[in-house]
């Protein structure tokens, strides 16, 4: 699906997504991501929901978001509260949805100038 702005502008903004990639500013990517407004997309180090750990969710805090979407792939999964205690504590909100509404809760949510951090998990389909 090509979710494209009007104008584009210099925050980063999910553009495409389908079976095995998302297109961030028109870039391609088929390896898992943490997507900010700002900043470089970065690889991010899971590719299965079930190799989630506490310190991948920890790492967070150093960018100090308002609110961390988990894009859990293609069928939604909610993380046990052990992984994402650390954010909580901090008042950090966490939502899980499948990989889509990640993408399009994302340029919401940026758009709208909210400091949000996007983990978008593309699966390994092996």
């Amino acid at each position: 699906m090509k979710l494209h702005a009007d104008q584009p502008n210099a925050l980063n903004t999910v553009t495409s997504y389908g079976p095995g990639y998302i297109e961030i500013n028109m870039v391609r990517y088929t390896d898992s991501v943490l997507v900010m407004p700002e900043g470089d997309v970065r690889p991010w180090p899971v590719r299965r929901f079930e190799d989630l750990e506490p310190a991948h969710f920890e790492g967070l805090l150093e960018h100090a978001p308002e609110v961390v979407l988990l894009g859990t792939g293609s069928r939604l999964r909610f993380p046990h509260p052990r992984l994402t205690a650390a954010l909580s504590r901090r008042h950090v909100g966490v939502d899980a949805m499948d990989l889509q509404a990640a993408c399009r809760t994302y340029n919401i949510l940026m758009a709208e100038g909210r400091k949000v951090a996007a983990i978008l998990l593309l699966e390994d389909q092996t």
